[in-house]
């Protein structure tokens, strides 16, 4: 009988074999982090302790995040600078004058501060727009509309958000109460990052980035449900 003889069949590599677990695991991790804050802040009794955890939370969300982005080509990073630096100043132009959001001062739960803003809350607003455009572009509908609609997904967190932030030393409000600017603010800048998003040519199929604007979601309403 002749000898059958097999073609050769290399290894696949470990990082192949464990890519189709990435997601589930990415998913995983940012469910329990997110779960693990909301125990933290609201019964562990120590809520100081989590919240100075919220700058590694924010990191961690973000490298989870843009390591399911891909096409690093120079108008994505274009794009993530933009985002980043005119979050940041505008937030320098609030804090400082009042303007574009109200009165209102940062508390130390973000972390180290520039201007006396957070380092970090420009790459909240990066995470923010591109987490609700890829949201939208899940839906069929003109461009614009898109940009609207995400816009809108932005200020309906921030809604929610806001009341967290405040009763956690994220920042806080003149008076004590959050003005109506603030919500028109978010809607006027958020829809300039949208617009940019929608017409700039960057890959926009990153299929973590919807789960992670849900997970914040339900992660802010939760809190802001049980203040």
């Amino acid at each position: 009988m002749p000898e059958t003889t097999h073609p050769y069949q290399p290894a696949i590599p470990l990082q192949q074999r464990l890519k189709p677990y990435a997601f589930a695991a990415a998913l995983g991790v940012l469910a329990i982090f997110h779960a693990v804050g909301f125990w933290g802040l609201l019964f562990s009794g120590e809520p100081e302790k989590f919240q100075r955890l919220t700058p590694m939370n924010l990191i961690l969300t973000n490298v989870l995040l843009f390591s399911f982005h891909k096409r690093w080509n120079t108008a994505f990073l274009l794009f993530a600078i933009v985002v980043v630096a005119a979050g940041f100043f505008a937030e320098v132009v609030g804090v400082h004058t009042g303007l574009l959001f109200g009165d209102y001062t940062y508390g130390e739960s973000l972390g180290m501060k520039f201007l006396d803003v957070p380092l970090l809350i420009g790459l909240n607003w990066l995470l923010l727009v591109y987490t609700t455009g890829h949201l939208v572009n899940m839906i069929d509908m003109h461009w614009l509309v898109r940009a609207v609609v995400a816009a809108l997904l932005m200020v309906g967190l921030d809604f929610f958000l806001e009341p967290v932030a405040v009763a956690f030393d994220f920042w806080d409000w003149k008076g004590g109460r959050i003005p109506w600017s603030n919500y028109l603010g978010w809607l006027g800048l958020a829809f300039l990052f949208q617009v940019y998003f929608q017409k700039a040519p960057i890959y926009k199929q990153n299929r973590l980035a919807p789960y992670v604007y849900l997970v914040q979601a339900v992660f802010f309403i939760s809190i802001w449900t049980l203040l």
